[in-house]
């Protein structure tokens, strides 16, 4: 379950009702989960404990999907994938694995995503946007001159600044769907303890 309490349709404010409609239709999403996308779709009642938050993400949704955006929609989708890979948000990774196709992108491209470095599927343009993405995301915006060299390249000015605008809104989505264990997000952390086979949990120098 996520972190934070979901907001049923009877308490949502006029706001959240309409992406309530917009998303689930006549449906309480706290009382009948699920989306078309198969997710629990709690991320929508979670972010409606605020109104202002939800209708803000809203924009940013529009915005992105807008057909005035000067960015190619491929290369847009191919950052926002690798970024749900590079912060581990199993959510938007598996999200944008499907909005990939949704704009054309090759399966092969889909599931070289997670090692694009090594595989040779995709044209120079595609890997200096999956390098500017790891660079604002794994480098938290230390981006080399190397890689931008190569994205000015290929982009203008405006499609470098909407894709670097759009990748780190999705940077700041799989951060928080992990933090508040929305949508498939919601899982324990594998990195654990295991413990040794017979033995106690007693430290022992050897």
């Amino acid at each position: 379950m996520p972190r934070l309490r979901q907001i049923p349709r009877n308490e949502a404010d006029p706001r959240v009702t309409f992406w309530y409609e917009l998303v689930f239709g006549d449906r309480c999403p706290v009382d009948e989960p699920g989306t078309a996308t198969g997710t629990p779709g709690d991320w929508w009642p979670v972010f409606a404990n605020s109104p202002d938050i939800l209708d803000h993400c809203g924009a940013g949704f529009a915005l992105y999907r807008d057909p005035r955006r000067s960015l190619d929609p491929q290369l847009r989708e191919l950052a926002q994938t690798r970024v749900g890979w590079t912060v581990q948000s199993q959510f938007v990774f598996s999200q944008h694995c499907k909005s990939c196709r949704e704009v054309g992108i090759d399966e092969d491209k889909i599931a070289a995503i997670a090692h694009w470095q090594v595989a040779e599927c995709f044209s120079d343009v595609e890997r200096a946007v999956l390098a500017w993405t790891d660079a604002l995301s794994l480098d938290r915006g230390r981006v080399a001159d190397g890689v931008f060299e190569a994205l000015a390249s290929h982009l203008s000015d405006l499609e470098i600044l909407e894709l670097t605008y759009i990748t780190c809104l999705y940077d700041m989505h799989g951060v928080m769907s992990r933090a508040l264990r929305t949508e498939f997000d919601d899982r324990d952390d594998p990195i654990v303890e295991v413990p040794a086979p017979g033995e106690d949990q007693t430290f022992r120098l050897r």
